[in-house]
């Protein structure tokens, strides 16, 4: 067990009386946490597995403004997301940039009447959509951000710049359209900076991940998953942030709801090595239509490609993986888009799924249904507010219309805003990044390769990371790799980290890009085990685990990492 999770069992031990309890751990559910605690409230977060974990370590990895949401005539949802994307670009700098998009356009007119379909509840798909509405809709894009633009206006290119700028995008786009929003590089880690914030501003509050809340007769108590030990709690008000595991959670505090609030779709994506590929985008987004009207999107993602995705309806809220006919769906999307490249399933590294916690609908067309979000307040016991819908980009947003309808059951008045609060590594991040890169290889006498990683991954906080990695004796995974053992004691120190799994997963990108092997796997265990004490059974028992979980839900099996080693003994990412 990490010091941090003792230092936190003991003072949930030493007072069991919080102000709000959040239960699930994802953006949404760490949002409201961190506004919540920030008002000057004692509050407990608790989540069942790893922070951000489920559905949060499964999105898109883009913080956009929904640009396809006008067609269900969704403008405040719009105006509200191009507004906290903005807002996201200046908080969290380190993590979150520009992503210059390319639609390309096959058609003038078509899908003018997509909207209206809309207004009159059509539920079939969608009209591919022509140079007409999508103009209108980038101009209306423009208009909503106009008195505060941080990003430049959208304009259209010719036949003949689409086909220097991306000569191998398919021949039936006669024109293209650019426009901007933003990406993520590592969204679990951002989720994690927002606890170590909570950690040092308000330091009554709790975080635990691998807990479970539970209620008995008028009794509630938090489990410890990790030793079984269980502590009572006192909450004055429950937060139900779970997703699309909320109606379940309803259910097992003992809530009532008159009906289901959360119906979701799954949505798969995949990693792909393909220089090619990721050379023929040409550094932007392809923001594009399946034959099925479905919206697909390719971008470069930390020199991979990242492809995506599907819309499927779920009965039951379970984890899911990308099941073959995705795969098959989301390569067959590109083959449309870039149809002289080759892409073949080899050059998958990694594919990914998760379940997005949507409000409930009957609509048939899973586009159509709402990307917005609402609370509900639950009368019991203790109120339970319910979290239902909500996306990555907007989470700042819902917490903050959760934290006050929270403040108001408690008659007690909000503090502070969030809106212009730095996340983590984002707080005094320098206009031009080159100059902290610059600053971290003068002061720490490291490579602009090493400082450039540093930089990436904690923002302003890489001073302190690399300092403690000077204190100790500190080395390269692996040959080549710019994660080294030191920066993953920092991690296992600082960062909530459990499980090797929640390393390789969530606190690194080495799974993610595809560089995760058997003798890496190895390595880090080496290093958890040493630094926790852990004895050689119980590392082992981790690393078969997650090996098991990389294959099972990840396609990434344990031949794949054998594989590797020979393949790319020297790479890292």
């Amino acid at each position: 067990m990490s010091e941090q999770r003792q230092q936190n069992l003991t003072k949930l031990h030493e007072n069991a009386a919080f102000d709000a309890v959040v239960i699930g751990g994802g953006v949404n559910g760490i949002g409201v946490y961190r506004d919540l605690a920030l008002q000057g409230l004692r509050v407990l977060l608790v989540e069942r597995n790893d922070f951000a974990s489920g559905c949060s370590a499964a999105p898109s990895r883009m913080i956009h403004g929904g640009l396809r949401y006008l067609e269900n005539g969704e403008f405040d949802l719009v105006q509200e997301s191009l507004r906290e994307r903005d807002a996201l670009l200046l908080n969290a700098p380190h993590m979150v940039r520009p992503l210059p998009t390319v639609i390309p356009i096959t058609s003038v007119f078509s899908g003018m009447l997509n909207a209206v379909a809309s207004f009159v509840g059509w539920q079939g798909k969608p009209s591919s959509r022509g140079a007409v509405p999508i103009k209108l809709g980038l101009s209306l894009y423009d208009w909503v951000t106009r008195k505060r633009r941080i990003l430049p206006k959208h304009h259209f290119n010719s036949a003949g710049r689409t086909r220097n700028d991306w000569s191998a995008l398919t021949p039936k786009a006669t024109r293209s359209a650019v426009y901007y929003d933003a990406q993520i590089t590592h969204p679990e880690r951002l989720c994690v900076e927002m606890i170590r914030d909570v950690q040092i501003a308000a330091p009554d509050c709790i975080a635990l991940n691998y807990a479970e809340m539970t209620r008995d007769g008028e009794d509630y108590a938090v489990t410890d998953r990790r030793s079984g030990q269980e502590l009572p709690v006192q909450p004055k008000v429950i937060v139900n942030a779970t997703g699309a595991w909320l109606d379940d959670t309803v259910r097992s505090l003992g809530g009532e709801a008159n009906q289901q609030m959360v119906s979701g779709t799954k949505g798969s994506h995949l990693i792909i090595d393909n220089p090619a590929l990721l050379q023929a985008l040409g550094g932007h987004m392809i923001y594009f239509e399946n034959t099925d009207g479905r919206v697909c999107i390719v971008f470069p993602y930390q020199g991979k490609v990242l492809a995506g995705s599907t819309d499927i309806r779920v009965d039951k809220a379970t984890r899911v993986r990308c099941e073959p006919e995705e795969f098959d769906y989301i390569l067959g999307s590109l083959r449309l888009v870039f149809p002289e490249i080759q892409i073949v399933p080899e050059q998958v590294v990694f594919s990914y799924s998760g379940i997005r916690p949507l409000p409930h609908s009957d609509q048939d067309f899973t586009g159509r249904i709402s990307r917005g979000h609402y609370t509900k307040r639950l009368d019991g016991l203790v109120p339970q507010f319910c979290m239902v819908g909500g996306k990555w980009t907007t989470f700042r947003a819902f917490g903050e219309q959760t934290t006050d309808e929270v403040l108001a059951e408690l008659e007690k008045p909000r503090k502070t805003s969030t809106l212009g609060l730095s996340i983590g590594g984002g707080a005094q991040f320098p206009d031009d990044a080159k100059t902290l890169q610059e600053r971290l290889v003068e002061d720490f006498h490291i490579s602009s390769d090493r400082a450039l990683h540093l930089m990436e991954h904690y923002g302003t906080h890489a001073d302190d990371v690399a300092q403690f990695c000077q204190s100790v004796k500190d080395t390269p995974l692996l040959a080549g790799c710019p994660y080294t053992e030191a920066e993953i004691i920092w991690l296992l120190r600082t960062e909530f980290v459990e499980t090797l799994s929640d390393i390789v997963l969530r606190r690194t990108a080495l799974a993610i890009t595809g560089q995760i092997s058997d003798a890496l796997l190895g390595q880090l265990g080496t290093v958890v085990a040493t630094e926790r004490g852990i004895s050689p059974q119980e590392i082992t028992d981790q690393t078969q685990a997650l090996i098991h979980e990389l294959s099972e839900y990840y396609g990434v099996s344990a031949e794949t990492l054998t594989a590797r080693n020979k393949e790319r003994r020297t790479e890292c990412v």
